[in-house]
């Protein structure tokens, strides 16, 4: 008898320490209310025991470091409260219970913008997070409004399709004329009642083409083929960064489709203007306010 107790508390023993080292490599996801806003709808639940959004976040931040001590891959995703509310009214789930906002964590997680928790502070992690909620949305945004032009009347070509292969070459066009050095390409184009973003970092060696990251140049190429589609009165800034020389500063005007080069005054004017007020604002130093280059060689004719 006394060898069987012995056997059990071993094997027991032994189970509990493979559920740790199994605990150790199972992922964590950790949903976050990133403004007061969220968090004071949440408050409205009587499971969610908070009420301070201050607190939270330092509680959240303290989560986020224990995780880490144990060795836990994790995750930060946005939880947005409107979000929520439709997913556990579509799932038939209580709102008012952890377990659901556990399920709608990793729903959001496996198919939202996440930012991986490295040890950074919450005021370098909340706003990186933020960022990539809004470029998912509004690359979201922009394909939906791609996909709803349809069909060309007269020819019967996918409109939003020729749009994005237009705005693909235009894209590879600048940044091969463009030549060596860091890039940092800013697309702007209105869109019914919104302004769409986007923004693409990318380096190139003296040979070779630049270095896309995916989902950045597919969003950025998603934008600019609104304004090509729609014929949208946008703009495309490029800023090149090299090595002993000045950052030089393009920039083009989106007009029925193509990209014509602004002029050095126009580029100046455009960079030195506060876009909400319409102040001028101080040029930065060491920076070379140039006209934009010409795109139109072997450029595709624009589907009209």
């Amino acid at each position: 008898m006394a060898h069987t107790k012995q056997i059990k508390r071993i094997r027991q023993r032994s189970d509990t320490s493979m559920r740790r080292a199994l605990r150790r490599e199972a992922p964590s996801t950790v949903g976050l209310l990133v403004d007061p806003e969220d968090f004071a709808a949440m408050c409205r639940y009587r499971s969610f025991t908070f009420d301070d959004h201050a607190v939270y976040l330092r509680q959240i931040e303290g989560l986020l470091r224990s995780l880490a001590a144990q060795g836990k891959h994790t995750t930060v995703a946005l939880f947005d409260p409107e979000d929520y509310a439709d997913f556990c009214t579509e799932s038939g789930l209580e709102p008012d219970a952890h377990a659901s906002r556990s399920r709608f964590t990793a729903e959001i997680a496996a198919a939202g913008p996440t930012v991986e928790y490295t040890g950074q502070h919450m005021d370098t992690l909340i706003p990186v997070l933020v960022s990539r909620a809004v470029r998912r949305a509004t690359w979201e945004y922009a394909t939906m409004l791609l996909a709803d032009l349809g069909d060309c009347a007269d020819c019967g070509q996918d409109i939003g399709r020729a749009a994005f292969d237009r705005a693909s070459h235009l894209l590879m066009r600048l940044l091969d004329t463009a030549g060596p050095g860091t890039h940092h390409v800013v697309c702007s184009t209105p869109a019914q009642s919104e302004q769409l973003l986007a923004v693409l970092r990318t380096s190139r060696d003296t040979d070779g083409p630049a270095g896309i990251e995916a989902s950045e140049g597919a969003e950025f190429v998603t934008v600019l083929a609104v304004g090509v589609a729609l014929e949208t009165p946008g703009g495309v800034v490029l800023r090149t960064t090299a090595p002993d020389t000045p950052d030089r500063v393009h920039g083009w005007r989106l007009q029925r489709g193509s990209l014509l080069p602004l002029t050095a005054g126009e580029v100046f004017s455009a960079y030195c203007t506060d876009a909400d007020t319409g102040e001028p604002v101080p040029p930065e130093s060491g920076v070379e306010y140039c006209a934009g280059f010409d795109l139109g060689a072997d450029e595709p004719e624009a589907h009209r």
